[in-house]
């Protein structure tokens, strides 16, 4: 089959594009608005864009029911700071409470029933039980064209300037994603986890 994405000619029951761009791991970004409330929210268009330095980038579209914007950026964008929890095969349910369109002043760790750790070298918190945190200085958004005129289609990007990792997920030194489990998107209401992992040499 083919269509055309201008015109959504699919045919078919859903909208394939999301599940042809997979698996997307998971970025559940924990960032403080200006008066200084906590947001926590799942973006799974995200990943690292660069080594040297570590760079990472999530990307938002749309608008919560209330017209409004999405809080994440909003909050980056004030502040100059945010953290990235990766989420688990042991967290999914909670990160999936945290998905709800909530309005700014709900707490999505006490929603979700997480509980909050002190970063290290920003303000926002880190999601405890996460194994691995990425403690984030903003550095750009980059506005994408909006089919919606009224709705925002932004990528963050930000400087990874701290790294939490759990010892318990560490094997001889390296990050064990067998014990890590991440989660990702995959399209619909589909998800994956990362429970089996295979190595390849790189030619010459």
């Amino acid at each position: 089959m083919f269509y055309d994405t201008r015109k959504g000619d699919h045919g078919l029951p859903r909208n394939p594009f999301k599940s042809c761009v997979v698996p997307r791991p998971i970025g559940w970004i924990t960032s403080i608005s200006a008066a200084g409330a906590v947001n926590l929210a799942p973006y799974s268009f995200f990943n690292g864009v660069a080594g040297e330095p570590p760079m990472v980038m999530f990307a938002t579209n749309g608008r919560k029911p209330d017209g409004s914007g999405k809080d994440s950026v909003a909050n980056c964008e004030a502040t100059g700071e945010f953290v990235v929890n990766i989420a688990t095969w042991a967290l999914r349910e909670a990160m999936n409470r945290t998905s709800l369109h909530a309005p700014g002043a709900v707490d999505e760790f006490e929603l979700a029933g997480l509980e909050t750790e002190a970063s290290a070298l920003v303000r926002p918190p880190r999601v405890k039980a996460s194994p691995i945190h990425l403690e984030c200085r903003f550095h750009q958004t980059v506005e994408l064209p909006a089919r919606d005129p009224e709705s925002r289609n932004a990528i963050v990007i930000g400087e990874v300037i701290g790294v939490h990792i759990a010892d318990s997920v560490l094997t001889e030194g390296l990050v064990d994603m067998e014990k890590v489990k991440p989660i990702a998107r995959l399209g619909y209401l589909d998800y994956t986890r990362v429970d089996h992992v295979f190595s390849m040499r790189r030619p010459g």
